[in-house]
């Protein structure tokens, strides 16, 4: 097997004293989508979180290559980007100033026309140099979505990406979802939709 995959093995979490679902196992290679699915709160937001090192799982692991994510947290998170329902952004901040605070976190050097161009493609230019909280949510969304653009993490970690994003800027995400697994990136996402990824996506459900 190349080092180039993400592999879970045996993985649930407990919450007062029960597991949330029954353990699961997969492995995505370069190239590969998985589509997390289950019903609601059936678990998968803690999953996504557990397996991006937010959280913990209550039993088995997670491999990066060949080393053990929890072993190594700081090497995975480099390879790892996290999209969730907080978007982790601050609201004093304008759109820009996050996008180029968030790469600075992850490690990530921008050339000085990456974010703007990230932003001008989320269809932002107008409104950039706004502070966040004057945005609306699908703006805000549109902002994270930035983010992932100019990300050059191989592992992508999306729970629920499409919600609150009008028709236009669903397309455009899935051209780039697309873009990054073609590209030989990997994908892991959430979504009450079925967006049309192609034949490179595989699917898996939470059961209780």
């Amino acid at each position: 097997m190349s080092s180039f995959h993400f592999q879970v093995q045996d993985a649930s979490i407990e919450r007062a004293g029960r597991l949330l679902f029954q353990p699961v196992s997969f492995v995505l290679q370069a190239g590969q989508a998985l589509h997390l699915q289950g019903d609601n709160g059936s678990g998968k937001t803690s999953l996504l979180r557990a397996l991006c090192g937010l959280s913990t799982l209550s039993q088995g692991h997670a491999r990066w290559g060949p080393a053990v994510v929890s072993d190594d947290q700081h090497a995975f998170k480099r390879e790892v980007f996290y999209l969730g329902h907080a978007l982790g952004m601050k609201d004093e901040l304008s759109a820009l100033e996050n996008l180029q605070v968030a790469c600075a976190i992850a490690g990530q050097t921008l050339s000085p026309s990456d974010a703007p161009s990230a932003l001008q493609a989320q269809g932002l230019a107008n409104r950039m140099h706004l502070p966040l909280r004057v945005l609306s949510q699908g703006q805000k969304r549109r902002v994270a979505l930035a983010r992932l653009q100019v990300s050059t993490a191989r592992l992508w970690v999306l729970d629920e990406p499409w919600v609150a994003l009008d028709q236009a800027a669903q397309s455009a995400l899935t051209d780039l979802l697309t873009a990054h697994v073609t590209q030989g990136g990997l994908l892991l996402f959430t979504s009450h939709q079925a967006p049309a990824l192609g034949h490179t996506v595989s699917e898996l459900r939470l059961q209780p």
